[in-house]
């Protein structure tokens, strides 16, 4: 059966955002006394903003509340958007091109206020049918809840649906859904062998994804 509906991810895939997250949250974990860990932002790439900030607050600082590190963390993320916006080159091509023959979503770790942000700054927010945040679920990324949201608002089976995702945790969440999963790994934060091996298909950009690309997509097995 063909894909009826093409399901981005945001940071990472349209936009550049995972080095200006990491230094964003560095700086707040620095401010407030805390300890960055090696693994942290592994383990941070797919949280949920409740997720992400109470790992934050109780984890590396210790007596933050999860309201108190989310809004202050995404308000600095804010004011840098305002800034400058990021964009993963083609972004804005992708999504056009896509939206020509297939239904759009979006399925992401970030919050409503920034999805809504970039979405609108860059000029595409009315191609996309339905947008979800990892907010609005009940589990963030690799559980696949965010991409199973997005197919029944896109009124799509799941498996009916290609995704388009960078990171280890989005590929799970995308292929646990039972979605054909494209992967673009960013350069910076490649994902783990064992999340790769569950694409479909692997771009090396964005402009890689075609329709051909996605019509010749097999179903999940």
């Amino acid at each position: 059966m063909s894909v009826r509906a093409v399901v981005f991810d945001l940071d990472g895939v349209l936009i550049d955002s995972e080095p200006v997250w990491e230094e964003v949250r560095r700086a707040f974990v620095a401010d407030h006394g805390g300890q960055w860990r090696p693994d942290t932002q592994d383990r941070l790439m797919g949280m949920s903003t409740e997720e992400w900030a109470d790992y934050l607050g109780s984890d590396l600082i210790g007596d933050l509340s999860t309201e108190y590190v989310a809004y202050e963390v995404i308000d600095r993320m804010s004011r840098r958007y305002a800034e400058e916006l990021p964009l993963m080159p083609g972004a804005t091509e992708a999504v056009r091109r896509m939206a020509e023959d297939w239904s759009l979503g979006l399925s992401s770790s970030s919050p409503r206020a920034l999805i809504d942000l970039v979405l609108g700054r860059i000029g595409v927010a009315s191609l996309f049918k339905a947008t979800v945040s990892t907010e609005e679920v009940d589990r963030g990324k690799p559980e696949p809840d965010g991409y199973l949201a997005v197919a029944r608002q896109l009124e799509v089976p799941p498996e009916l649906c290609a995704a388009i995702e960078d990171s280890s945790n989005g590929l799970r969440s995308a292929s646990a859904a039972g979605m054909r999963v494209i992967a673009v790994p960013h350069p910076r934060y490649p994902p783990a062998s064992d999340a790769l091996a569950l694409a479909a298909y692997v771009a090396t950009s964005l402009d890689d994804v075609t329709p051909a690309v996605i019509s010749g997509l097999d179903a999940p097995v």
